[in-house]
């Protein structure tokens, strides 16, 4: 099979992971910026990262054949600092030019305060000024329900954005169908423990259908499995879906939405 990960940190990830991921038909991948494991102290240590996104990471990803993807911003963890987020704002127009940056991402809520929401508008703004797909993520576990609420009401009191250059990331059983009937595409994030597990993934896909839905694994300093999209492929192959569906989600979805992006190609 091949497959795209449309959302994964391989920053936090050892090179092993690039090579098992091309190994098991991986042809192309996109990194969302997000926090570190700590939170960082100034705008210099977020232009070092947004370096290591757009510079390092596509060498490191190339010696296996496969294409690195980025995205830009300051994570909503780090959101509560408001001169920081600004200076950091301020940072990412330089960066929009780069061959493998996508868009401005993973915005979105992480307690749903208002510092969180004043800085996720002032994304939103910076990617309608600069015509920028958003990816965006969604709380964690209790606050997951109302912060979706909150950030697409964010998004449609903006005129200038369209739902169908958002992808809201991380839903689950009681918060796809409001991202899909408003619209926007929806991402499952296939996680061992606080998100979807493959069974999980597969059951919102035959509740909601296959369209305008990406499959992810969101790999990141945590407990996390850089192979949970062929994974669950293989779950969709135990359950009897026909290769067109499980092909369609693994690969030609996030690459249909990605491809909204004129910089965006994989690897075939």
């Amino acid at each position: 099979m091949k497959y795209i990960d449309p959302h994964i940190h391989m920053i936090s990830r050892v090179t092993d992971d690039y090579q098992r991921m091309a190994q098991c038909g991986c042809v192309a991948l996109s990194e969302p910026a997000f926090w570190a494991g700590f939170d960082r102290g100034s705008a210099h240590g977020f232009h070092d990262y947004f370096c290591q996104l757009t510079e390092h990471e596509p060498r490191r990803a190339a010696r296996y054949g496969l294409p690195h993807f980025c995205w830009l911003c300051i994570n909503p963890k780090e959101a509560e600092n408001l001169a920081l987020a600004d200076e950091v704002l301020a940072l990412i127009p330089q960066f929009l030019e780069k061959p493998n940056v996508l868009g401005i991402g993973e915005i979105g809520l992480n307690k749903n305060t208002r510092n969180e929401l004043r800085v996720l508008e002032k994304h939103i703004d910076l990617a309608a000024r600069h015509n920028q797909l958003i990816l965006v993520h969604t709380p964690h576990l209790e606050d997951k329900w109302k912060g979706t609420r909150l950030i697409l009401d964010a998004l449609r009191g903006d005129a200038r954005i369209e739902p169908g250059r958002i992808i809201i990331d991380h839903v689950e059983e009681h918060t796809a169908e409001m991202v899909l009937d408003a619209g926007f595409w929806a991402g499952i994030t296939l996680y061992p423990e606080s998100k979807c597990t493959p069974a999980r993934a597969v059951d919102i896909i035959e509740t909601f259908g296959r369209e305008r839905i990406w499959l992810n694994c969101a790999c990141d300093w945590g407990q996390s499995d850089p192979l949970a999209v062929p994974k669950t492929a293989l779950e969709m192959r135990r359950r009897g879906h026909a290769p067109e569906t499980i092909d369609a989600l693994i690969f030609e979805n996030p690459r249909r939405f990605l491809s909204q992006c004129p910089k965006f190609s994989c690897a075939l």
